[in-house]
């Protein structure tokens, strides 16, 4: 092989030899194949995202429904089996802070973490964070920890 005998896969290149909008002689002049008026038709044409024809879009027709709280807070969640696992692997020893949980991937820098409680806790630890339900903050003190409210 060199370049003298390079050429597409077969079926890779869609090319119509036609050439449209060369004049009449070719078979495709005038309109161009694209019909008579109508937006279709014109240059520089582009249908808008969910354009139905003219026909009220789905999106505008459906009614508006809920309501969303600007002031809500989003808190990233951490379950007590995720810490537990982590004790398990060595990762942490005794404290539980936001700095532990940034180095441990469990959330970002910017999130606010809420202590969850699922699974069981068998560590002692000292947990800080935003938040913790009920049954995470009785686990951790059930468990000989402190559980430290940001």
């Amino acid at each position: 092989m060199d370049l003298s005998n390079l050429k597409p896969a077969a079926g890779s290149v869609k090319n119509n030899s036609k050439r449209v909008g060369r004049g009449q002689g070719s078979g495709k002049g005038g309109t161009a194949t694209r019909g008579h008026k109508g937006a279709k038709s014109r240059s520089g044409y582009s249908k808008k995202i969910g354009f139905e024809g003219g026909q009220m879009p789905l999106q505008r027709r459906v009614p508006k429904f809920g309501f969303k709280n600007i002031n809500r807070k989003e808190y990233q969640g951490i379950n007590l089996d995720t810490l537990q696992k982590l004790v398990d692997d060595g990762k942490i020893k005794d404290t539980v802070d936001l700095d532990v949980i940034l180095t441990t991937r469990l959330a970002g820098k910017n999130d606010l973490v809420k202590i969850l409680g699922r699974g069981e806790l068998k560590a002692k630890l000292k947990v800080s964070a935003h938040k913790f339900t009920a049954t995470a903050k009785a686990a951790i003190e059930a468990a000989g920890g402190e559980a430290v409210t940001l």
